[in-house]
């Protein structure tokens, strides 16, 4: 309602640059996707089989969001501050139980994403049969790039995805490398929730994740999208 009074001001919208326009991505939720590279599963001690598996996600606040190139406090309650690199899909379009074939059409972009964790506080969760709010939806632990319109870009299926944490390679694979793919992120998804435009859907991470400290800098890259920056600022 335009004319609504509120007790005090709302918070803006959450937002991302697109990539060759002055107008914004509106962000309307989060939706992340758990052990989404063999090899990370693996590393996580949790190794995935496809063929008796289903994808499984989590959300994050938009709050949470906040843009590349940012410096972010390192966060309260951890000891072990790690990163993600992932890749983001950008929604643009209604949805709900599409067909992989049918999934690409909800794509309006792509965008470089670091869904960073207080991997301590989401162990403790996890293996206690926990939800892993404290250890994931904390703010300014979803960092993203521009969005990079479809366009001829299709529906990505191959592409390096990398991230360097003070110059030194920790995370490179490929996106062919997924799991499920996005097509079959999608069609999933979208059985369980009317995907809408504004749903940023991150993706998965490769192998390689790690602590970070104050002070380090971390330059992630996806092959055809973009880079994507930040750097770790004192405690709180």
């Amino acid at each position: 309602m335009s004319d609504a009074k509120y007790l005090w001001t709302p918070a803006p919208v959450a937002s991302l640059p697109v990539r060759g326009s002055d107008a914004r991505f509106p962000v309307k939720r989060i939706f992340c996707v758990g052990r989404n590279y063999h090899a990370h599963a693996i590393e996580m001690n949790r190794p995935v089989d496809k063929a008796s598996s289903k994808p499984f996600y989590f959300l994050k606040d938009p709050s949470t969001l906040v843009p590349s190139g940012t410096t972010v406090p390192y966060p309260a309650g951890t000891t072990n501050y790690q990163y993600e690199m992932e890749l983001a899909v950008a929604i643009g379009a209604e949805g709900f139980r599409v067909t992989e074939s049918d999934a690409g059409r909800l794509i309006y972009g792509y965008c470089a994403g670091l869904d960073m964790t207080r991997r301590d506080l989401q162990l403790v969760a996890r293996d206690q049969g926990r939800p892993w709010d404290l250890g994931k939806n904390f703010e300014n632990s979803t960092v993203c790039g521009a969005i990079v319109p479809q366009g001829d870009l299709g529906v990505l299926k191959t592409g390096a995805i990398s991230l360097q944490v003070n110059g030194e390679q920790k995370q490179s694979a490929d996106l062919s490398q997924l799991i499920w793919d996005i097509p079959e992120l999608l069609a999933d998804l979208s059985h369980y929730y009317h995907l809408q435009p504004g749903d940023l859907i991150l993706t998965g991470t490769p192998e390689g994740v790690g602590p970070v400290k104050p002070g380090d800098r971390l330059i992630g890259h996806v092959e055809k999208v973009g880079d994507i920056a930040l750097t770790i600022g004192d405690a709180e």
